[in-house]
């Protein structure tokens, strides 16, 4: 694991040796995850899908998540600092992920045309990058591409849990986060703010073109089905797995079936 300074904020990042006549798997994380949250209940599943398709890769924590740098005022008022967004985040947070801080970070890996593998925000960033820059393929889990009620009512319900006074989820993201606080309340203001409702990027998925996967978990607690339905009508090329017994998480819940439908996926890809 090391740090690289993008305009002046450190990310964290860790490599996955492999081959490198393929292109490499970028990983893109969830709205609490980060780099260490990738690996739980004793499986790193990252390295299990590299093995699997024989591909080096790359996972990252962005700013205030993991061993990151912080968001400076994470709950003050949204205002810019250099190249960076500080304070709450606005709708257009991952936009600015996706479109600016993502291609400066591969430009400083040395990685021309990824394969994006994102979950969640992650899954979010990675067709929104997707839109604008080439790559060789993009794998979408449990993608948000417009808010559905049922993603307001689980991350409301998340923040009673979070202000609980026993406090046993901040406990448990505190393992996986420098500042846990930092880490949920970017991700839990902006997704509550009434102006977040208007959040959609069906049009954006208009102009994705390279080979595209798309996940779901068929007991999601943040999304429906309508996500892929969405983001097929705009991207008719799209392949779709619908996994059973899988909740919001795919590759904790249903790895070894994750692992096999993007390593045929990847197989089928030029």
């Amino acid at each position: 694991m090391t740090h690289i300074d993008i305009a002046g904020v450190r990310l964290e990042v860790a490599h996955l040796p492999g081959p490198d006549d393929k292109a490499p798997l970028v990983f893109l994380h969830e709205g609490l995850g980060s780099v260490a949250m990738w690996q739980q209940r004793d499986r790193h599943w990252p390295s299990e899908l590299c093995a699997a398709t024989q591909r080096a890769g790359w996972l990252f924590s962005r700013r205030g998540y993991g061993q990151s740098d912080p968001v400076v005022d994470v709950r003050g008022e949204p205002r810019w600092q250099g190249d960076w967004h500080i304070g709450r985040h606005e709708p257009d947070y991952m936009h600015h992920e996706a479109w600016n801080v993502l291609p400066q970070l591969l430009e400083k890996l040395a990685i021309r045309d990824p394969v994006l593998v994102g979950h969640s925000d992650g899954a979010t960033i990675a067709l929104l990058y997707a839109s604008r820059y080439p790559v060789v393929a993009c794998v979408a889990i449990a993608p948000h591409v417009f808010v559905e009620d049922v993603a307001v009512r689980a991350i409301e319900q998340a923040k009673l849990e979070y202000e609980k006074p026993d406090g046993t989820l901040r406990q448990r993201l505190d393992r996986y986060h420098a500042d846990v606080d930092n880490a949920f309340w970017q991700w839990n203001d902006v997704w509550l703010s009434p102006a977040f409702r208007r959040f959609d990027i069906r049009e954006q998925c208009q102009t994705v073109t390279a080979p595209l996967l798309l996940v779901q978990g068929l007991g999601d607690e943040y999304g429906t089905l309508a996500q892929l339905d969405e983001i097929a009508r705009a991207a008719c090329h799209a392949q779709r797995v619908e996994l059973e017994d899988c909740g919001h998480s795919p590759h904790r819940d249903q790895p070894l079936a994750l692992t096999s439908a993007i390593s045929h996926f990847l197989n089928d890809t030029p």
